[in-house]
């Protein structure tokens, strides 16, 4: 599923220009998009045409927590070894802790606080795509405006209200694009009863045991595979976890079960929640950016993620958009969770 706010989404969904895109927008002045041409201007910078990611994308990927946790543990080398890596917010990635969070920088996800620091964030490379959690506005839009690296925003309400964390949204942010997820730097062991962070001083204001249920009910489910100190000093067994197939199989049973409880037709699929359907053309749509992006943006290489042709992905990807009929899904954000957004990438017959 789509995990990052696309222009074709806003042009499909139901007052989606109207309604949603004020929304993602601070400091606009109004709760709805009364003049189109203002929010157009304040979010094409990070407004992609189509996605410029895609399911199965990649083979293996880590996402890394900020937890004190990592110091307890060198992982570095084994989190580089992966096809992508994805980060949260300010995390420092450095020699200084290179043996603990490795040195690997692909994706980053922020809140709109950490977002005003984007420059030094990602100062050191120009290829980490950074997603911002929630808003855009003019400040982030003006540094964005001055950077080589592709910044986006991200979409999607997918996870129960309890998981509201950055650290579950960067899981949800791999889950739609990695076929393997290993999860480093959370607060997962028992005992723990302080937020302390690799980087900095131990801060007040935050639960580590919020998102532990839903972790560890992931690497249940064969979703997610956590690396903590305590799973360290253990072998590690993963040859029970549930095989892809088998997880679809699962969720296809769930669905029909769920769908006979409610009396409706059992039909599973991946387009039974699609409420709203639309159609675009496979070359819709211009890339993210405006006229007025600095010299140093307009000659980087921050739009290659949407630029990049289907035959250069992996062939577990092209096989699984073709198994797909080229729809992206998306969850219909503010809406019942289960309601899918579902857009087709077809030429018109003209």
């Amino acid at each position: 599923m789509t995990t990052v706010l696309t222009r074709e989404y806003l042009d499909v969904r139901p007052d989606g220009w109207l309604d949603y895109a004020a929304k993602r927008i601070a400091q606009l002045g109004a709760d709805k998009c009364y003049n189109r041409t203002l929010c157009e201007e304040l979010l094409s910078i990070l407004l992609p045409a189509k996605p410029p990611f895609h399911p199965r994308q990649f083979a293996t990927c880590a996402v890394v927590g900020n937890s004190g946790d990592l110091l307890k543990t060198e992982f570095g080398q084994e989190i580089d070894a992966h096809d992508a890596v994805f980060r949260d917010n300010e995390a420092p990635v450095n020699e200084k802790y290179a043996k603990h969070v490795g040195l690997k920088r692909d994706f980053r996800l922020v809140v709109r606080g950490a977002a005003r620091n984007m420059a030094p964030i990602l100062k050191g490379s120009s290829d980490e795509a950074l997603i911002i959690k929630s808003l855009t506005h003019k400040e982030i839009n003006a540094v964005i405006k001055e950077l080589p690296n592709p910044v986006y925003l991200f979409q999607g309400i997918v996870l129960r209200r309890g998981a509201k964390g950055t650290g579950m949204k960067s899981i949800e942010l791999a889950l739609s694009m990695c076929d393997i997820i290993d999860m480093y730097g959370f607060t997962v062991d028992p005992g723990y009863t302080e937020w302390t962070r690799y980087f900095s001083a131990p801060r007040k204001g935050h639960n580590p045991l919020q998102g532990r249920a839903y972790y560890q009910l992931l690497e249940c489910l064969g979703v997610i595979r956590i690396h903590s100190p305590m799973r360290a000093q253990r072998v590690e067994d993963w040859s029970d976890i549930p095989s892809k197939q088998e997880i679809r199989r699962a969720h296809a049973a769930a669905f029909r079960l769920k769908k006979h409880e409610t009396g409706q037709p059992a039909e599973p699929g991946p387009f039974s929640n699609c409420k709203v359907w639309g159609t675009v053309d496979p070359d819709y749509g211009p890339v993210s950016g405006t006229s007025d992006m600095s010299e140093v943006r307009k000659n980087s290489n921050y739009s290659k993620w949407e630029l990049l042709p289907l035959e250069k992905l992996r062939r577990e990807a092209q096989e699984h958009y073709i198994q797909m009929d080229g729809v992206s899904l998306y969850k219909m954000d503010g809406n019942k969770l289960d309601d899918l957004v579902c857009v087709r990438h077809q030429r018109s017959s003209s």
